[in-house]
């Protein structure tokens, strides 16, 4: 049986945990500040419980009602003049901010992006409909690999910003934001009240049962709304049916004229070369070279029947497996698998569901060449890139290399650092 001081240090730990996640410090009273030193929740039966925002309302509301009161004596007479003041009731409406002002809602658009389409032009245009001249936030994710997600994300927001110049403001390029968990965390703690996500017909259904289930968990607004930016048919002509699945299969078949097609009038002919080019420099393609890639590894939705037959036969996504969800940016293991879905939990025993066609294998992408993060060197040990950049900052070790930069001394009378171990290594 567990002690009383067991029972205590989970309890703490459970919501020690899940306030690292969202970035909260403790007050050391059992409460916890969000960054900017606002208190955002307390610690209750070990789990995070958010101040809610409705019951500050309700303590407001009778100094409110007092302030109200003398106001509505008058009315009666303010109604005998209403003929000359009823034109007044056209102005606009306050619910717009002013200019420089933050609204109490906002819009977010999230998504892969990989490689922008034509389609997701009328998906941005969605949502700055939905905004109604509030704010409006685009955020492409993070993921990037060979198949489904051939851009990084810097080149992929760059293109973005070319094909969607109307949006250039709203596109947020940060490293931060990896799902739609983040997204709604941030903006929950920004201080909006409401959030709109925009998304395809197609993916209402997800993303509305998963940002519902966790309000007042992981962030806290007072209204959550799933807004469909259209009709999406993978078989349709032109918009409707266009896709980032068509896209890449139409780079695999080396059809410029395809992917021409599923791209805006905005980028002339020299930039859609040269997104077509890295698309295929992405997915590690040569020009009029067979593929060994399947189709139903770099666009399931062109190969249902190849996704399932592997899906179906226990070659992908089985019990224990980490897979991402392209959608959303989520991460877990499977934990069931369903006819063509699968439930997964986060690390953080967050739970989702995915259709086997919005998923891929999670697997940690190591660094194999030299990368800085601002002021520092990257210094990941095990992995290509870290070897890369100690040697590249090690005088003498490549050839050609044969001066100290510190002394100026010439150092082993220019032998190379690295034959020169390998010429003494002891051999087994």
């Amino acid at each position: 049986m567990k002690s009383f001081f067991q029972f205590l240090s989970e309890a703490q730990s459970q919501a020690s945990m899940q306030a690292r996640k969202l970035n909260l410090k403790s007050d050391g009273h059992g409460g916890w500040l969000d960054t900017r030193g606002n208190f955002v929740a307390t610690t209750e039966k070990g789990k995070l419980v958010f101040v809610d925002k409705k019951d500050k309302k309700k303590e407001e509301e009778p100094g409110k009602k007092l302030a109200a009161a003398k106001p509505q004596a008058a009315e009666p007479a303010k109604a005998k003049v209403a003929p000359e003041e009823k034109p007044k009731a056209k102005a606009a409406p306050e619910a717009t901010p002013a200019e420089g002002e933050m609204s109490d809602t906002l819009t977010v658009a999230f998504g892969r992006f990989n490689p922008p389409t034509v389609g997701h032009e009328k998906l941005l245009k969605s949502a700055q409909k939905a905004s109604e001249g509030g704010d409006l936030k685009i955020y492409p994710s993070r993921t990037q690999d060979p198949k489904k997600n051939p851009l990084d994300p810097d080149m992929k927001i760059s293109y973005m910003k070319k094909m969607f110049p109307d949006f250039d403001e709203n596109i947020i390029n940060d490293a931060e934001m990896k799902s739609i968990f983040n997204v709604l965390i941030a903006a929950s703690e920004a201080g909006y009240e409401n959030v709109n996500i925009v998304v395809g017909s197609d993916r209402q259904a997800e993303f509305e049962n998963l940002a519902q289930k966790y309000n007042g968990e992981l962030y806290d607004f007072d209204l959550i709304r799933v807004i469909s930016a259209g009709v999406r048919d993978a078989d349709a002509e032109g918009v409707e049916g266009m896709s980032a699945s068509k896209m890449r299969k139409a780079v695999m078949d080396d059809d410029f004229d395809s992917f021409r097609r599923g791209t805006p009038k905005s980028l002339d002919d020299g930039d859609t070369r040269a997104l077509f080019d890295a698309v295929r420099q992405g997915m590690g393609s040569k020009k009029k070279k067979k593929e060994v890639t399947e189709l139903w590894q770099i666009a399931p939705k062109c190969d249902p029947r190849g996704l399932r037959e592997q899906y179906v036969n226990g070659f992908i996504y089985r019990i224990g497996d980490i897979v991402e969800n392209l959608n959303t940016g989520l991460i877990g293991e499977i934990i069931r698998r369903g006819t063509n879905h699968l439930i997964c939990v986060t690390e953080e025993n967050y739970m989702f569901k995915s259709w086997i066609r919005d998923v891929m294998e999670y697997t940690e992408r190591k660094m194999e060449r030299r990368m800085r993060v601002p002021g520092k060197p990257n210094t990941l040990e095990g992995t290509g890139g870290y070897f890369k950049n100690a040697a590249a900052l090690t005088p003498g070790f490549e050839k050609g290399d044969k001066t100290n930069l510190q002394t100026g001394a010439k150092p082993y009378k220019g032998v190379n650092i690295k034959e020169f171990i390998n010429k003494y290594k002891v051999k087994k």
